[in-house]
């Protein structure tokens, strides 16, 4: 059988099954990271990939995914549609090896998939070992065959149950809430991001996304369709729709010839914020690895050679690092690798060494020839690095200065901190407070054993919109590095953060429920995001969530945090019950604040998760940069959740 027969000869025998599927009910979150909400979306990117790494391979270019009525989800595509042949080593159908034993799949057939995506590698049949119910349809060779599934355990032999000119694959499953104990909801903007990230790294592939829970005044779903022609082009310049390009195009290419194949895009803008998202596979891998490290490489030698060169850096008292060359710039870099290895806490940093090489050497060929053929733009990006070298000294020393202030450095804490007793940092947590009355409401109602608080004057610095070393000069800024013990910058790593002197594992934001509040909240997140994101990626931050209503009838009395609970508590005190609205912290009194907002028993914290950093850049970018429009049309579009006072 000649070569490229046996590639496009997808059947039983290009399924291997790798081990049994025993333990996944009983270790669910070695397979899928944790059974929380995010294991619980990772089951609807594990059939998609699927679907994704049909199309990688040519066989599919169209993509739906829907949650159902139900609260399940289906995935269905037009690839080949997975073989149903008999499988010979299993002694059963081809579908019930891939749905039924853990790593089966044609992704382990180098003749099926050059290369595939997929984080853990775990497949479909991890899907449906924690799925109470699915069901596999294959429309494959003119014919239509069904199984299904509970628990991961088939209920009958695949069957025909019918003819087709269709071809692909559609797979339901409802996860099981045995195992997803904390919630069986998928999330529409969780997985519509998902999908639009998909679109972009996958170019010509359109994905449909549907949500059948909910339906408009039309009586239509809830729908998008994601479809990118140009790939990450279109993905810059939907990342940085909200900022001020420098440079009249983005810079692109697109290598698919080697034996790693390298897209690469990039603009400049005049933030002073570095914003690189990295992909293996699809795999956004945001701990980085070797073809970031590539990136870096070709991007800093190809500018610095320029720059030398132009004598645009003569008068330059000191040297350029490669941190002034990235700053106002926004990157995305896809590589495809046959076998990546992945490193770092959550497996998502690449490890390959084969890969620095091609992409260094892509990225210098692609800038070469854009600065040669644009010397305007090359001139304004070679300025911009020199502001940036000069605000990085500047830095440099407001930054020297937050760390001899740290209680670690010996500097002593804010006067305005009201520190805890314990010392173990496991068991600290730290609150900061909109405005000093409001701090000293906090101070009085606070358990001083394991709570802190910081109060903080008025709205911080947008950090989005300042040089860095305005940000370090900021009073209340330095107050939190300050407080939270930790250190910004190293000899390594100007921009590294030391989270093993945080002083307090838990840090919450809390502000007033209207919408100063929120926007403080804001400034602080963003804050957060851009100075101190492992703070946010480790799960030390969260958002307090004090009430917004008091019901009180008599010595009856009740919390009511949205309308509907305010409502529900007065009809249950006869509907004519007191009600008073809280317009802030600083109308409730010690005691009330403890009950409602600061006691661990009953208090309600919201934990600030990333699923996507970039879609979290973009949002924070929009929200709290120069343009207005995108900012109102987002809170027009969310304005159901804001509480706008009259």
């Amino acid at each position: 059988m000649s070569e490229e027969i046996k590639k496009n000869n997808y059947s039983a025998d290009s399924i291997q099954a790798l081990e049994g599927m025993e333990h996944v009910r009983m270790r669910p979150s070695m397979y899928i990271g944790d059974v929380g909400v995010r294991g619980l979306h990772h089951l609807v990117y594990e059939v998609v990939d699927n679907s994704i790494d049909e199309a990688m391979g040519g066989h599919c270019d169209t993509i739906g995914v829907s949650i159902n009525e139900d609260g399940s989800v289906t995935v269905e595509d037009n690839g080949r549609g997975i073989p149903v042949d008999l499988h010979k080593k299993e002694g059963v159908s081809a579908l019930e090896v891939v749905m039924t034993k853990i790593g089966a799949g044609g992704k382990f057939d180098k003749d099926s998939y050059k290369v595939s995506g997929g984080l853990h590698g775990v497949g479909v049949s991890v899907v449906n070992a924690l799925s109470v119910h699915m069901k596999s349809t294959v429309f494959r060779e003119g014919k239509i065959y069904e199984q299904e599934y509970e628990r991961g355990k088939s209920l009958y032999p695949v069957k025909q149950i019918g003819e087709t000119d269709k071809r692909g694959t559609r797979q339901t499953f409802y996860p099981d809430d045995t195992i997803f104990t904390q919630t069986t909801e998928f999330s529409y903007d969780t997985l519509s991001a998902r999908m639009r990230e998909l679109s972009f790294l996958n170019k010509g592939i359109t994905i449909t996304f549907t949500d059948k829970r909910e339906v408009d005044e039309k009586g239509e779903f809830r729908s998008e369709v994601f479809h990118s022609d140009e790939g990450l082009k279109e993905y810059i310049r939907y990342l940085d729709g909200n900022r001020e390009p420098i440079v009249s195009h983005v810079i692109s290419m697109d290598n698919d010839k080697g034996e790693i194949p390298v897209e690469v895009a990039l603009i400049y803008n005049t933030s002073y914020t570095e914003n690189i998202f990295s992909y293996v596979n699809n795999i956004n891998t945001h701990e980085g690895g070797t073809h970031l490290q590539g990136f870096r490489s070709g991007l800093t030698r190809t500018l610095k050679k320029y720059a030398d060169a132009s004598g645009l850096l003569d008068k330059l008292k000191f040297e350029i690092s490669g941190d002034d060359f990235r700053e106002g710039l926004t990157a995305i870099i896809s590589v495809k690798v046959s076998e990546p290895q992945f490193e770092g806490q959550t497996k998502t940093k690449l490890g390959n060494r084969e890969v620095v090489s091609p992409v260094s050497q892509a990225v210098g060929e692609m800038l070469e020839n854009y600065l040669e053929e644009n010397p305007n733009d090359a001139k304004v990006i070679i300025q911009k690095v020199i502001l940036a070298a000069q605000a990085r000294h500047a830095a440099k020393k407001a930054r020297e200065m937050v760390q001899r202030k740290t209680v670690m450095g010996g500097g002593g804490l804010p006067g305005k901190l009201s520190d805890c007793s314990e010392q173990d940092p496991a068991r600290c947590e730290v609150y900061l407070v909109e405005g000093d009355s409001a701090g000293g409401t906090a101070k009085q109602g606070r358990d001083r054993n394991f709570q802190a608080i910081l109060p903080l004057r008025g709205k911080i610095l947008n950090v989005e919109k300042a040089m860095h070393h305005k940000v370090f000069e900021n009073e209340e800024i330095r107050n939190i590095f300050t407080a939270l013990g930790v250190t910004v910058g190293t000899a390594e790593d100007s921009k590294a953060l030391n989270l093993e002197k945080l002083r307090y594992h838990k840090v919450i934001i809390m502000c007033d429920a209207d919408v100063d509040g929120s926007h403080i909240s804001t400034l602080i997140l963003t804050f957060f995001f851009r100075f101190m994101k492992e703070l946010i990626e480790e799960g030390h931050v969260y958002i307090a969530a004090p009430p917004l209503y008091l019901v009180k009838k008599g010595n009856k009395k009740e919390y009511a945090w949205n309308d509907v609970q305010r409502d529900q508590a007065n009809e249950r005190m006869g509907g004519s019950a007191n009600i008073q609205r809280y317009k802030g912290l600083g109308e409730m009194n010690a005691e009330q604040l403890w009950e409602t907002t600061m006691d661990p028993n009953f208090r309600t914290l919201r934990q600030v998760n990333i699923d996507s950093l970039a879609e979290a850049d973009q949002v924070f970018s929009m929200l709290m940069g120069d343009e207005v429009p995108p900012r109102r049309e987002f809170i027009e579009k969310n304005a159901v959740y804001a509480n706008i006072d009259a």
